[in-house]
């Protein structure tokens, strides 16, 4: 048990550490247009639920 935590846990946290780094840099090569954050949707919002998006059991009540 000892040789786990003096040699392969440590291990296993600087290989973690390390993937992450690379994975972290790897955005300075890829293409411009992949780099940049993703683009957000405009979304409508709606106060009011129309009876068309009410599931079956609450339409039924609502009419």
């Amino acid at each position: 048990m000892a040789i786990f935590r003096q040699y392969i846990a440590p291990l296993l946290v600087v290989l973690v550490f390390v993937f992450a780094l690379v994975a972290v840099s790897a955005r300075i090569f890829l293409p411009s247009d992949m780099a940049a954050p993703a683009p957000i949707e405009e979304v409508e919002v709606s106060s009011q639920p129309t009876p068309a998006n009410l599931p079956p059991a609450i339409q039924n009540s609502a009419s």
